[in-house]
């Protein structure tokens, strides 16, 4: 592959990298304490400049800080969430792929009763119910309420792997269940979990915004995208500097990480790679 076509298809995988370590260093990157009020009186709601980039919010605060400060908190939540959801579904898919019969049926429906579930509705409904929640909290109800895409990939791809002659091979060999599953099948099962991943991060992100934006996920002190907008107090026009930087912010991560799974789905899998992997 020419090195510039090899650039051109990483290329987002980098970015994404890049927004995960933007994530990691953002609060030292900032130019001011993201949650000092230095003066609300007059420094309160000023539009971008070189001394504020971003603007101040309507208690004083330097917005590009709490957009840096909120890409910790939003993504820190957004991949806990997908680590959940991907764990919880690779379980499921697999499970239900390798018992077969009737805990595959059961498990299938229990998928599919969860996905005729609204996934919005459901998280409304938890978090009223909790009245608050911590960014811990939110990450485990999001993940708890994602996994069961990636339950159906993984368990229409266990299935075709199970067809393989690799697979084949090592069951009549008589390898268990669960050293075929941890040594045959996982490693064989990455790539279809990585779009799984990055497909669950493109919906995580938002679904926190969304929810923070409501005021029923991160609360203040503590700066997420989405409690950033919040601070507009719907006058968009007026304050569009708390609306426009988180939203690009948000906009970026969603594209760049729907690309990434565009990529990673594109990539070449078949039974030559498998069995490679599997030697």
């Amino acid at each position: 592959m020419p090195l510039g076509s090899r650039a051109r298809r990483y290329a987002p995988l980098l970015a994404l990298v890049a927004l995960g370590l933007l994530a990691l260093v953002g609060p030292w990157l900032a130019p001011f304490d993201p949650r000092a009020q230095p003066d609300p009186v007059s420094l309160a709601l000023l539009p971008p400049s070189w001394a504020h980039p971003f603007g101040t919010d309507p208690l004083s605060r330097d917005v590009l800080s709490r957009v840096l400060a909120g890409a910790r908190v939003s993504l820190g939540i957004a991949f806990s969430a997908v680590l959940v959801a991907v764990t919880l579904g690779t379980a499921v898919g697999a499970t239900a792929a390798l018992a077969g019969r009737w805990i595959d049926t059961v498990l299938m429906r229990v998928t599919d009763a969860a996905m005729a579930i609204p996934r919005l509705l459901l998280l409304l409904t938890a978090v009223a119910a909790f009245g608050s929640v911590t960014p811990l909290a939110l990450a485990l109800l999001l993940g708890a309420t994602g996994w069961m895409t990636t339950a159906r990939l993984v368990r229409q791809e266990t299935h075709r792997l199970l067809g393989s002659e690799f697979v084949r091979g090592a069951r009549a060999l008589g390898v268990p269940a669960v050293r075929l599953l941890r040594v045959h099948l996982l490693p064989a099962l990455l790539p279809t979990i990585g779009v799984a991943a990055t497909v669950a991060l493109a919906a995580a992100v938002p679904l926190e915004a969304g929810l923070s934006f409501l005021g029923l996920g991160v609360g203040p002190p503590n700066a997420s995208w989405g409690n950033i907008i919040l601070e507009a107090e719907g006058e968009v026009i007026r304050r569009w500097w708390l609306v426009l930087f988180p939203t690009l912010a948000i906009v970026a991560t969603v594209l760049t990480t729907n690309v990434v799974a565009e990529r990673l789905g594109d990539a070449p899998q078949g039974d030559d790679a498998t069995d490679g992997g599997a030697s």
